[in-house]
């Protein structure tokens, strides 16, 4: 009796897109730390989104910005067991497709902010988007490929429930 051998796609492309994320952040923060000054702020749409140079020493939204310093560690350490997950994920294949990319995604932010918190104790942030006298809280590459990849992951579980649904249905 043969087996037939299903032809399973190559793993290598998801980490390939969270080592191309890592690197997109790291370059531009080098830049941004070589050229911009220490809460500068560089007008690219007047009104609307400047390029800056500050530090964020919590997480997202500066969120325990001043717990005074613990916290580093603590997002650190939270950052690597999530990315030694997604990744193990992504290597059993428990994510497939859209929720492979979306780890990805993930993996790659995250390891770019940590890199920021071991090196400088802190999250170099540079992209600030505002209108009139509302401010998005300044961000950077890392965050972006975080977030686009939770919006994906979500995206993904919807699809999938939407898949099994109709499954059921016949």
């Amino acid at each position: 009796m043969s087996h037939s051998t299903v032809s399973r796609p190559p793993l290598w492309p998801y980490f390939v897109l969270a080592v191309l994320a890592v690197a997109a952040d790291q370059i531009t923060k080098i830049m941004v730390l070589n050229h911009i000054p220490f809460q500068a702020r560089l007008p690219v749409i007047n009104g609307f989104f400047d390029l800056t140079h500050v530090y964020n020493p919590g997480a997202a939204f500066s969120f325990l910005a001043d717990a005074g310093g613990w916290q580093k560690y603590f997002f650190t350490g939270f950052a690597v067991v999530v990315c030694l997950y997604l990744g193990r994920n992504i290597l059993k294949r428990e994510f497939r497709g859209w929720s492979a990319w979306a780890a990805a995604m993930i993996m790659g932010g995250a390891i770019g902010n940590v890199i920021d918190r071991l090196l400088y104790g802190h999250v170099v942030d540079f992209l600030l988007v505002y209108w009139r006298n509302h401010y998005y809280p300044a961000f950077n590459i890392a965050d972006s490929f975080i977030c686009v990849g939770a919006a994906l992951f979500v995206w993904a579980g919807i699809q999938e429930a939407r898949r099994e649904k109709r499954q059921q249905a016949t």
